[in-house]
Parts: C-alpha cells; sequence; structure tokens
C-alpha cells in the first residue's frame, strides 16, 4: 500500500505534518515501539507508530529519527495523547531527513491503524503470490520450472505466514518444511476419510492442539463431493496440500489462492507420474517375458538393462524381489481398473519413508497385469566380505514392515468397501527365479486375503508354516474342530471362571513345561497341574502327546 492511503482514510484520523511529496513510498509492514533505538527490530518499509515516551528532551530527536531514515522506514506516526501537540523539534527533524511524519489523533487507538495496515498490505502480497502462483503454473505447463512446488510454498511461508506441505496418500512429505512423519499419517488419513465420506474441500483436522486446512490436489473433473468410482479411482494416489491455519473463515480470495497453488501442485504430481513411465514400461516387458515362459537368457538380457536404471551405480549384479499387491472394492465398483489403483498404491508403499522430492521412487519399478500390481525390487547383491550386519539389512523386504507406517491413512482411503492385500516374495539371485518369485509372491498375497482386516500383507517366510494351511480350511471344518475341542472349556470357564482357555494358550506356548508355565501365569505348579488335569477330563484328550497339543495348537489358532 502507499502512504497515500492512510491519509483517504478518514477513519484513521491521520495529519501530515511533513513530508507532503513522500506520499508514493509502499508501506509494507506496521511497527510500535517507544525505544530510542529500535534499529534492531526494523527491516524497511514500515510504517513505525510511537507514543514519543523515547523523547525526554529535544536532544533525543534527532537521534531518534536519523536511526529511523537510515532503517529506510517508509514513515513515523506521532500519537498526541502524551504530550498533546507534535514537538516542533520532531517535525523539523522529518523534515531534514525526508521522513514523513504524521499526528495520530488521540482519539484513535494504535491497534486500530496497525490492523487497517495489515489487512490492506496482506491483500497487497495475496494478490503478489497469486501472480507469481499463474506465471509459475504457465512455467510449469510450458516446461520445467527449476524449483517446482517447493518455490510456492517458500512464498505462502513468508509472505502469508501460512506454512504448508504437500503430502501423499500415506502422508509422506513430498515437499515443504520439516514435518513430523506422525502428524503427515494423521493429516493423510483425516484427508482421505473425508474425501470418503463426499464432504468438500478444504478439510478440517486437528493435531497436537494445531490446525490444518487440508486441500485435495488432482480432484479437478473427478466428482469432487461424491463417492463416485472416480472417488476411488482417485482418491489412494492424489497428493494433498496441508496448510497450517483454519481456513473456515478465510476470504473468498485467499481460498481461490489456494485452489490455484493446488492446480499448480497438480502439474508437477503429472510430471513425475510421467517420470515414471520408463520404469513402469521396464517392470511390464520383464512381466510379460517371465509370464510368457521365456527362456532365462532373455529375462536376464532384460534385467541387465533394468538393473542401472533402478538401482544406479550398482557394481555387482542385484538380488531381485517381487510384491505383488491387489485392491479390491465392494458393490458398485464394476467400472473401476484396480490394476492401476493398485499400481499407484504399491509404488507409493515401496518409496522410502525417510526421503522425499522428486528422487525418492527411482528404483520403482511396478507393473499393472488385470487386477494385481506387480513390483520388481532390486536388492544389492551381498558378497562373502561384506559385513554380516549390512547382509542382513539387504534380505529384503519384508511384508509387515512395509505397512507398518501406511496402514491407518489407506485404510481411511479405502472406507467400508474397500480392501488392499499384499504378498511379498523371497530374494532371487538370477532370472531363473523370477517365474517363482512371482508365483511364491501371489501365493503370499492369497494367504494375506484370507485375513481378516483392510489393509493385511503377507511374506515368503510364512509359505513353509502352518499359517499357510489355515486360511484356507472352510469356515465350516472350522467351526466344527474348534467347537469340538474348545467349547466345553468356553462352558466350564463361564460357569466356573476357571480360565482353562488361557491356561491352556499358556501351557502350549511354554512348550508344556509345567515350571515356566507356573511362572508365567503366577501360580503354584500343584493349582497348574489340576487345571491341565481338568482341560483333559472335559475334552478327552492328553497333553503329554504331541498329536493333542497339536490339535489344541491348531484349535486355538483357528478360533
Amino acid at each position: 500500500m502507499r502512504l497515500r492511503a492512510l491519509l483517504d482514510n478518514d477513519a484513521l484520523g491521520l495529519r501530515l505534518l511533513s513530508g507532503g511529496d513522500e506520499l508514493d513510498r509502499g508501506v509494507r509492514g506496521v511497527m510500535t515501539t517507544d525505544l530510542r533505538d529500535p534499529s534492531r527490530y526494523l527491516s524497511g518499509g514500515e510504517l513505525v507508530l510511537t507514543g514519543l515516551a523515547w523523547r525526554h528532551s529535544a536532544q533525543d530527536t534527532e537521534p531518534f529519527v536519523r536511526i529511523l531514515a537510515a532503517a529506510q522506514v517508509a514513515a513515523l506516526a506521532a500519537g498526541e495523547a502524551e504530550l498533546g501537540d507534535i514537538p516542533d523539534d520532531l517535525v523539523a527533524a522529518c523534515a531534514r531527513h525526508r521522513l514523513p511524519l504524521f499526528a495520530v489523533n488521540e482519539s484513535v487507538a494504535f491497534a486500530t491503524i496497525t490492523e487497517y495496515v495489515v489487512r490492506q498490505v496482506s491483500g497487497q502480497r495475496a494478490g503478489d503470490l497469486a501472480a507469481v502462483v499463474d506465471r509459475h503454473r504457465r512455467l510449469m505447463t510450458s516446461g520445467p520450472a527449476g524449483g517446482g512446488p517447493e518455490v510456492v510454498l517458500d512464498l505462502l511461508g513468508s509472505d502469508l505466514d501460512l506454512p504448508a506441505w504437500v503430502l501423499s496418500p500415506t502422508g509422506r512429505r513430498v515437499a515443504g518444511g520439516e514435518l513430523p512423519a506422525s502428524v503427515g499419517t494423521t493429516l493423510a488419513g483425516e484427508h482421505l476419510a473425508a474425501v470418503r465420506s463426499g464432504r468438500r474441500g478444504p478439510y478440517r483436522a486437528t493435531v497436537h492442539s494445531t490446525t490444518y486446512s487440508l486441500f485435495p490436489i488432482g480432484a479437478t473433473g473427478r466428482g469432487e463431493g461424491s463417492d463416485s468410482p472416480d472417488t476411488r479411482e482417485s482418491v489412494l494416489s492424489d497428493w494433498l496440500l496441508a496448510v497450517e491455519a483454519d481456513a473456515a473463515d478465510w476470504p473468498a480470495a485467499r481460498l481461490d489462492l489456494l485452489q490455484g497453488v493446488t492446480q499448480l501442485i497438480a502439474v508437477e504430481r503429472d510430471r513425475r507420474e510421467a517420470a515414471r513411465a520408463v520404469r513402469r514400461r521396464l517392470a511390464q516387458e520383464i512381466l510379460e517375458l517371465v509370464q510368457t515362459g521365456a527362456a532365462p537368457a532373455e529375462i536376464a538380457a532384460r534385467l541387465r538393462v533394468a538393473a542401472p536404471v533402478l538401482l544406479p551405480g550398482l557394481g555387482a549384479a542385484p538380488h531381485w524381489q517381487v510384491v505383488v499387491a491387489r485392491v479390491d472394492w465392494g458393490p458398485g465398483s464394476e467400472g473401476i481398473e484396480a490394476g492401476p489403483v493398485a499400481q499407484s498404491v504399491l509404488e507409493e508403499i515401496l518409496v522410502d519413508p525417510s526421503t522425499s522430492g522428486p528422487d525418492s521412487s527411482d528404483r520403482i519399478a511396478v507393473a499393472h497385469a488385470g487386477q494385481e500390481a506387480i513390483a520388481l525390487v532390486p536388492l544389492p547383491a551381498v558378497s562373502p566380505s561384506d559385513d554380516p550386519a549390512t547382509g542382513a539389512a539387504r534380505q529384503g523386504l519384508n511384508a509387515e514392515t512395509l505397512l507398518s507406517t501406511v496402514r491407518q491413512p489407506l485404510s481411511a482411503g479405502l472406507g467400508d468397501d474397500g480392501r488392499l492385500t499384499l504378498g511379498v516374495s523371497a530374494p532371487v539371485s538370477s532370472a531363473e527365479g523370477l517365474r517363482g518369485a512371482l508365483e511364491e509372491a501371489r501365493h503370499a498375497r492369497r494367504v494375506a486375503a484370507a485375513r481378516p482386516g483392510r489393509v493385511c500383507a503377507a511374506g515368503h517366510h510364512e509359505l513353509a508354516s502352518h499359517v499357510l494351511l489355515l486360511p484356507f480350511v472352510p469356515d465350516d471344518v472350522r467351526r466344527a474342530f474348534t467347537a469340538r475341542l474348545l467349547d466345553p472349556l468356553r462352558e466350564y470357564d463361564q460357569r466356573h471362571r476357571a480360565e482353562l482357555i488361557p491356561t491352556l494358550e499358556a501351557f502350549l506356548e511354554s512348550d508344556g513345561s509345567w515350571t515356566r508355565c507356573a511362572t508365567r501365569l503366577h501360580l503354584h505348579v500343584n493349582t497348574l497341574r489340576y487345571r491341565v488335569g481338568r482341560i483333559e477330563q472335559l475334552t478327552g484328550r492328553d497333553l503329554a502327546r504331541l498329536e493333542d497339543k497339536l490339535d489344541f495348537f491348531l484349535a486355538l489358532r483357528m478360533s
């Protein structure tokens, strides 16, 4: 704003005492002070308000005005409440230093002037920022802009005092300053739940007493505000803009500005999606070779091409691991292509959560076939000279670890009618092993699909265990088997509060050791022997026999 605007506003009641030819100066802020030397708090362009408490005599005036002029403030406004008329020495000093001087009537509070200036300056900054956003958008749609969304997020923070972050659907920080991972995960979950509920953005979320406004990115033209198939196709892949502010009372101009920012960031997201095309194509080619039974030599040749792209700087040939994911929707999902949805989700899951920015997904190669997404993950080869700890770290991806930080937000995005299941193979060291790894990952995913829960995973280590068999036992067989063994114990516990079921579980987990089990349950060994005897009497089984122990173990697992 210009100084002239202060005089044009009659409500401020300002009188110009000097500097009439300087009224076109710009005002960038406002500061109230009665310090003799406020220079450390000045950055230039401020309207300085003072009650003149710093002035004990005329000798104090010249140094004070000289400091303000050197700091290149816009003007000085002196209040008349303390001394009445503004001293002549102050008027003369301001004239000598070409510093505009206003008199503030005693009926006008400094807070009134401050509020007016801040409102005007903030509005103009928002306009300047909107112009920057528009210019940046044109640059990004025609070619690289240099800096991406970080530039605009910096401007939001510096000019409008709005800390902001771009987050992925799992809460990973894509752009913006530092943000605790737990906060990002919570915000992503709140955002996805709001999108699935059909509400229109921006959404409001409070984390640790801090309020955030969440703006969808990439929802243009996708039926935002309705739970249409289009929404389900995009909800697990779209980014969001999180702003540390409550947008509930924002004026339309500021909301429009933030919408412009989200459109700008959507362009960057599309650009990064396009950058994944090479890796996706590599994965698709290798997958087709594996599934059509191509010769190992042909597959190995494609792997040699893929290795430098997916694992730059690699010296030796890598090991490979296969991850299979599938997203299933409930009734009314016939028009949704689940393969691309699963592909986007799996790419996000496989991003290292400790990284952010455009290079965080360079090692991800995910194809999709039918309803599945299939990832080819390179692992550095382990040589005999490697440190044991390093070798252990290279043993591959763990199914549950992959989902540990993303389960909550993805569950919110899947809502009541979606499900994600994931399977992970063991690492293989050659092209000959890829077909087996693919089948192993698919089988592990089927094990995960047989479990309850919105987001489930299983790994290769579970395929050599009873865990593999239990999910495929028919439900009626499960119920009959567990009822025959456990119902007598449950009924007895209900009547006598004897805790036979917990005792049986502890006994089996203690490998039949009387001493360890008694210690674990805080019981005397004789009490434990009595309970075990009662279990055997009620079921007709003998817990000294391996077969009966195994039956009880499986019944407890299936119950």
